[in-house]
C-alpha cells in the first residue's frame, strides 16, 4: 500500500524502529542509517537475555522490510551523503535527543528547502521546546512521570509498572500515525511538514480514561482489593483460583451468583446502584467462591452464563490459548545469522494486502552499496568512502 513512499530512518531503541516497521510492513521503501562499525544501539543489547546465535532480539523484532546503510554522521562528507538520501525521500523519521539531529546537519528547515515534500517525522522524550528536553525519554521514567505507574496496582503497594514498554509502542503507533495523515495531505496539497510525537504525550494519551475523569471530578483511586482499574465498577479485576487466577470484568453480581448457585451470599450486592460505591465489597464477597474451582472449569461455567472472564495467562499459557492459536500472531523467520526467530505480525489485516516479511532484518550495512549506487554513485567512488571511513 506504501510502496511509492521513500523513507529514510535515523532511529534507534524501540520507539523509533518500531514506528517505521508498521510503515515498512505496508511496503514502504525504508533504508535504515546506522554508525559504521558498531550499528545502531538495538544491535548491541537485548531484553531478557534474548539472542539468537549473537544476534539481538531487540533489534530483529523492529526491523523486518528494512534495509541498512552504514553512514559516518560525524563527518562532513558522511552528513552531505545522508542530505543526498533524503532529497530523495518522503518521509525522514528521527528520534534523536532534541538537537542532534541539527548538529548531524539534519536540520528541519534545511533539509525542507532541498525537499520541500518532506516530511520529517520526529519523536523524544519531551519535545523539541521543552524545558525537559534534554533529560532522558525512557519508558520507565515516562510510567512514573505521567502517573502511570502510581495508578497501577493496588493501594499501599509501591508504584507498579505495566510489563511491557507501552509508552514506547504507544508513541510509536502515533508517529506512525501521524506520518500516515501527513503523506495523505501532501497527496492533496503537495505540503510537506513537521510532524512530531513525544513520549509524555503518547502516555497521557493512553491514560485517555483515568486521567480525565480525575480532571474533570472524578473519583481515581487505586482499590485495596487487586481490582484492575481505579474507576471501573465491580466486579472488575482478578480472583484466586485453585491453580491459578481468573479475571471477571463488568458482569452483573446477580448473574454471578446464578452461575455459582450462591445467589443468597451476594445479594445485598446485586443492586446495580451499589456496583461502583462497593466494588471493594464486591471482590471480597466473590473471592471466597471462587478459590476451590480450576480456572479452566470457571471459565467454562461462567461464558456458558455469559459472564465475562477470561483466564489469566502466563506467556508459557497465551500459545495454548485457542484464540491466540486462531489469530496466529506469531512468524517464523530464518535468518541468514541469527538462524530461526520468532517475530510478531504486523497487527492490522488487509482485505487488499498481505503486510508479509519482504526483507529479514538486515545485517549492518548491508546494502550500503546498492543504496550509494542507487543514488548514482559509482563503484569507485564507493570503494573511496569505504576506504575513507565515511561509509
Amino acid at each position: 500500500m506504501l510502496q511509492d513512499v521513500k523513507i529514510v530512518a535515523f532511529t534507534q531503541f524501540l520507539l523509533g524502529p518500531a514506528a517505521v516497521q508498521y510503515l515498512a510492513d505496508m511496503g514502504a521503501q525504508v533504508v535504515k542509517v546506522e554508525p559504521p562499525g558498531r550499528g545502531a544501539y538495538e544491535r548491541s543489547w537485548s531484553g531478557g537475555g534474548a539472542w539468537a546465535q549473537g544476534v539481538s532480539v531487540f533489534f530483529l523484532l523492529a526491523h523486518r522490510n528494512t534495509r541498512s546503510i552504514t553512514i559516518d554522521l560525524k563527518s562532513a562528507e558522511g552528513q552531505e551523503l545522508a542530505r543526498r538520501l533524503v532529497d530523495e525521500a518522503d518521509v525522514l523519521v528521527e528520534n534523536f535527543r532534541p538537537g542532534v539531529a541539527q548538529r548531524l546537519g539534519l536540520d528541519y528547515e534545511d533539509l525542507r528547502q532541498r525537499n520541500p515534500g518532506l516530511i520529517y517525522a520526529t519523536a523524544s522524550g519531551y519535545g523539541s521546546d521543552s524545558p525537559y528536553r534534554d533529560l532522558p525519554g525512557q519508558d520507565l521514567l515516562l510510567q512514573a512521570m505521567t502517573g502511570l505507574a502510581a495508578a497501577t496496582g493496588r493501594a499501599g503497594d509501591s508504584p507498579t509498572a505495566a510489563g511491557a514498554a507501552v509508552v514506547d509502542q504507544h508513541a510509536a503507533t502515533l508517529l506512525a500515525l501521524g506520518i500516515l495523515g501527513a503523506l495523505h495531505h501532501r497527496a492533496s496539497t503537495g505540503e510537506g511538514q513537521r510532524v512530531e510525537v513525544t513520549m509524555v504525550q503518547a502516555a497521557l494519551d493512553l491514560q485517555l480514561e483515568p486521567f480525565l475523569y480525575h480532571a474533570n471530578g472524578g473519583t481515581v483511586e487505586r482499590p485495596q482489593e487487586p481490582l484492575a482499574s481505579a474507576f471501573h465498577e465491580g466486579p472488575y479485576g482478578f480472583y484466586e483460583c485453585r491453580d491459578g487466577h481468573i479475571a471477571l470484568s463488568l458482569s452483573p453480581v446477580k448473574l454471578i451468583g446464578e452461575a455459582l448457585g450462591r445467589s443468597e451470599e451476594l445479594r445485598e450486592l446485586e443492586d446495580p446502584s451499589v456496583k461502583f460505591t462497593r466494588r471493594e465489597d464486591i471482590h471480597r464477597a466473590i473471592s471466597p467462591l471462587l478459590r476451590d474451582y480450576a480456572v479452566a472449569d470457571l471459565v467454562e461455567l461462567f461464558r456458558s452464563h455469559g459472564v465475562w472472564c477470561a483466564p489469566v495467562n502466563d506467556y508459557n499459557a497465551v500459545l495454548e490459548d485457542p484464540v491466540i492459536a486462531h489469530v496466529d500472531p506469531v512468524l517464523t523467520i530464518d535468518h541468514p545469522e541469527a538462524g530461526t526467530v520468532h517475530l510478531l505480525r504486523h497487527p492490522v489485516r488487509y482485505g487488499a494486502w498481505d503486510a508479509d516479511v519482504r526483507r529479514q532484518p538486515p545485517r549492518l550495512g548491508e546494502h550500503t552499496d546498492a543504496v550509494l549506487e542507487e543514488l548514482g554513485i559509482d563503484a569507485a567512488e564507493i570503494a573511496r568512502l569505504r576506504e575513507t571511513e565515511v561509509v
